[in-house]
């Protein structure tokens, strides 16, 4: 079969990515016909479709891990060059922004799992580790959510100070930790544990209380009030 034979502009315009997005919508499009969309073009044995397959396989067709991917790793793919690596980034950013931008369910800690609902979609696709602190009022409504710090895959360096002075500021009563584990593990290491009890120490101090510590992986969590260890 001669290599033009896989271009999609051979294909019937019912089955072209593009015009079927136009004639039908995109919901009935599917993950891979979506990503040839971004990427354009394939290569001289594979149609964009077929690539992007290809890519969603590499990743077990789960959208989370597709997210996770570097440029370089997308740039290992034969017909993914520099420019076509960067859309799909920006097209994963502007998704997790999205969810981190829509109205949310919980604007008010009830649970654990409202905690999850709220910081899962800021840390549950990052290879990297992030500390974040959600500030609460009397009523547990969620004042504000900030960074405390950003750090590599293993470890991350905490300022209480900048907690404390976020938590005045706001005129914060009570506070929920939360970092994320990209390997994926929900087990509270000894460093965990150590910070936990730091920051809850320098709350009291000031009189807030420190409500729960979640560690957030990509698809479950770990609590330290849950599991009373907090």
């Amino acid at each position: 079969m001669s290599p033009k034979s896989f271009s999609i502009k051979k294909w019937s315009q019912d089955d072209q990515p593009r015009e079927k997005l136009r004639n039908k919508g995109a919901r009935l499009l599917s993950n891979a016909e979506l990503l040839a969309i971004l990427i354009g073009s394939g290569n001289r044995q594979e149609s964009a479709v077929g690539l992007s397959k290809r890519i969603l396989l590499s990743v077990e067709n789960n959208l989370q891990s597709l997210s996770k991917v570097s440029l370089a790793q997308f740039m290992t793919f034969k017909g993914i060059g520099e420019a076509k690596a960067i859309k799909i980034e920006a097209a994963m950013e502007l998704s997790r922004r999205s969810q981190e931008g829509a109205p949310k369910l919980y604007d008010k800690i009830t649970d654990s799992a409202s905690v999850f609902a709220i910081m899962h979609p800021i840390l549950g696709h990052l290879k990297h580790e992030e500390f974040w602190v959600l500030y609460l009022n009397n009523s547990n409504k969620v004042l504000a959510k900030t960074q405390l710090s950003k750090g590599g895959m293993t470890a991350t360096i905490v300022d209480v100070r900048l907690m404390l002075k976020e938590a005045l500021e706001q005129s914060a009563t009570c506070l929920v930790l939360a970092h994320n584990h990209p390997s994926g593990s929900l087990v509270a290491s000894v460093s965990d544990k150590q910070i936990t009890q730091k920051l809850k120490r320098a709350a009291e101090s000031l009189d807030i209380k420190v409500l729960d510590h979640l560690i957030v992986a990509e698809k479950a969590y770990f609590s330290f009030a849950d599991e009373s260890v907090l």
